[in-house]
């Protein structure tokens, strides 16, 4: 077989394994980062790029930069129609520069930051019939120069790009969206109460900010988010004569109370989406030795999303205004959570929150 035959080859296994990819995810960074090694092995290229459109600049920024460099270039932003990126985005033209430094084009303020050497590059637009969606980059050629051959075949990794990143923001739009939506219903609910206004944002910032210091994995984290929001809604089937009362609940008041959690989790029971989330609705108030509701749970038997977001709901209840008290200090309400860690709480949950919480501060939306 031929070096060319089988360069050939090697290009269409390429395109046909990123074509798979693109039908197989909706994460827009794996897409990305498998786009540009793509762009970087289809063309025998040092490394590649994928600068992206923003919205509501119309600056070109680097999303995704490989090599030694990469880290450094994804910081990078370039304003409207600059450098030979955004000549590219403007005209919708592919582009092969064999001396990089030569042309008035060219920004050197990328290669000064990442003390990266940019020679020669491959430049073709991201892009689909309505917009501009960005532009790819294959930069340093490792063998020869870049030749037509290579643009062309750059250009058609392009076209999947973009479809690939059209779907995925597409997706995204429609998952903010949702999440948006069950913001706006947790807040309708909580507006029937003024002393708990701001508290579904604040227990869900508090609750994914426990997720990240755990290193949960990006689908849980969606989880929890979504179950945060989402995990007083069964408060809507309680009256208004019990949520809104100015003194203490009384034994059956408290008894009607709890069954918000039970209601929620029967509400969210007809949304097939949101099946995955009903055990962080449901258990949010169950203990970890098993004296809480509404089903005794103990220990890890409780959903890992409900013990996040018992620590995170229990910290904000305490540190509110409420009718009958006032709000408690933050050191106060730690010194609670300690007090309480592996009896009411898990143990590790409270020991991250409690970790965290100085530096959340100001970040945390009231």
């Amino acid at each position: 077989m031929s070096d060319l035959l089988r360069r050939k080859l090697q290009q269409a296994r390429t395109l046909m394994d990123l074509s798979a990819l693109i039908n197989s995810t909706l994460d827009t960074r794996e897409i990305r980062r498998r786009a540009i090694e793509a762009a970087a092995r289809l063309v025998e290229a040092e490394t590649g790029s994928l600068l992206l459109v923003d919205r509501a600049t119309g600056e070109l920024f680097f999303e995704v930069a490989l090599g030694e460099q990469g880290d450094k270039l994804k910081q990078i932003r370039l304003g409207k129609g600059q450098g030979i990126a955004g000549w590219v985005a403007e005209s919708g033209e592919p582009i092969i520069i064999r001396d990089v430094a030569a042309d008035p084009r060219f920004f050197g303020g990328a290669d000064a930051r990442s003390e990266f050497t940019t020679r020669d590059m491959i430049c073709v637009p991201v892009s689909t019939k309505e917009r501009s969606l960005g532009v790819l980059q294959a930069i340093n050629k490792t063998t020869g120069s870049f030749d037509e051959e290579d643009k062309d075949v750059l250009f058609a990794l392009a076209n999947q790009v973009a479809i690939a990143v059209e779907n995925a923001n597409l997706y995204q739009e429609l998952k903010e969206t949702f999440y948006e939506t069950a913001q706006a219903l947790a807040e309708t609910i909580e507006r029937r109460d003024s002393y708990t206004g701001g508290h579904t944002q604040r227990v869900m910032q508090y609750s994914v900010a426990i997720g990240r210091s755990m290193e949960l994995p990006g689908r849980e984290m969606e989880r929890l988010r979504l179950a945060a929001i989402l995990h007083d809604i069964g408060k809507i089937g309680i009256r208004d004569s019990i949520l809104l009362k100015n003194d203490r609940l009384d034994a059956e008041e408290v008894k009607i109370m709890n069954e918000h959690s039970v209601c929620g989790a029967e509400i969210l029971e007809h949304v097939r989406q949101l099946h995955d989330i009903i055990p962080g609705v449901r258990g949010h108030h169950e203990k970890y030795d098993g004296t809480g509701y509404p089903d005794g749970l103990k220990g890890r038997d409780i959903d890992l999303i409900a013990r996040i977001i018992a620590v995170a709901d229990t910290y904000d209840a305490m540190t509110t205004d409420r009718p009958y008290r006032k709000a408690l200090s933050m050191q106060t309400a730690i010194g609670e959570l300690k007090k309480f860690a592996g009896k009411q709480f898990d143990a590790d949950v409270t020991d991250h929150f409690i970790r965290i919480l100085p530096d959340l501060g100001a970040g945390i939306e009231g």
